[in-house]
């Protein structure tokens, strides 16, 4: 047992340290670079070496960016929820690629409210995560493809722990479910091409995909629009437990997000790159259990965790 251990950690080992070749020269795309995972990834990546095109969201995230980072880390400015924003960067990293092609695209913008009960949200909140999340990705992806074919490089998709088992409600969890299931169908499709793709998904570490109003006051919000009749059902009491939760699993968010650039930059830099990549305890132990249970019992573990409204049976 214990030669099978260090067997098959010298294979880990090795896989890890088996790097691809000439990374100074290689061109990696990046979005959502203003803060948090992509923002240290380019940071991550422009130690190493390599190109990096940043896509920031803002003028300022994009300033910032480029001031602290050095002259082989470039920044656009990039709305993945529109479409001629999005032709413009892929003529713009077109040009910066030239004929080599793209050797990565990271595909990392993501936004995470609003959320809470199904029932509490409209259409337009759905579409409002969905559309930066799932839809957002998958246009950028299908613009930058021709470039990552012609250098036979690789694809980054963040997920979620939420793309594995749907802790809360709103468009989050839709639009990671989603990102799973595009991820594995052009991971098929590309393997003809020698691209390789990579999920990440992460656990509950500390970003500002929450913005940074304070949840209280976004659920208060939520909670406040209701019809009397949808409030009389859940009960001011179900608002209050629900959000105090909710706070409660945000302040034990892990604030060591190099977990998850690590990972990211691995999936780069690699020679083997894993399909999936599980940073954080929370995933390992809790998220992948459920969603491999029966869902009988994962939904009997997670009903266990909601309040119980008002007008319940």
């Amino acid at each position: 047992m214990a030669a099978l251990t260090d067997l098959s950690f010298m294979y880990r080992w090795f896989k890890n340290c088996n790097l691809v070749r000439n990374l100074s020269e290689k061109y990696v795309f990046i979005t959502g670079c203003d803060s948090g995972f992509g923002n240290l990834l380019a940071r991550q990546l422009v130690d190493r070496g390599m190109r990096v095109l940043a896509a920031c969201l803002t003028e300022e995230g994009a300033q910032k960016l480029q001031q602290e980072t050095s002259y082989q880390l470039q920044t656009i400015l990039l709305d993945v929820t529109k479409t001629e924003s999005i032709k413009a960067a892929a003529q713009w990293v077109r040009d910066q690629v030239g004929e080599q092609g793209l050797w990565a695209l990271v595909n990392n913008a993501g936004v995470a409210l609003p959320s809470g009960p199904n029932e509490w949200l409209t259409k337009e909140d759905f579409v409002k995560v969905i559309n930066v999340n799932l839809v957002g990705l998958i246009e950028v992806t299908l613009n930058m493809l021709p470039m990552v074919k012609k250098a036979r490089g690789r694809v980054v998709n963040m997920s979620s722990s939420g793309g594995l088992v749907a802790v809360i409600g709103g468009g989050y969890c839709v639009s990671k479910f989603g990102v799973e299931a595009f991820s594995d169908s052009i991971r098929r499709e590309l393997h003809f091409f020698g691209v390789k793709v990579s999920i990440i998904e992460p656990g509950n570490y500390r970003t500002s995909i929450l913005g940074h109003e304070a949840l209280q006051s976004r659920m208060k919000k939520l909670w406040d629009r209701l019809p009397q009749e949808t409030r009389e059902s859940y009960g001011e009491e179900y608002f209050q437990v629900y959000t105090e939760k909710l706070v409660n699993l945000m302040q034990l968010a892990h604030p060591k997000i190099s977990d998850v650039t690590n990972s990211m930059e691995h999936a780069i830099v690699s020679r083997s790159p894993r399909i999936r990549y599980n940073p954080g305890l929370d995933v390992k132990l809790l998220y992948i259990p459920l969603a491999k249970l029966p869902t009988s019992v994962t939904d009997f573990i997670l009903s266990r965790y909601l309040p119980r409204p008002a007008d319940s049976v």
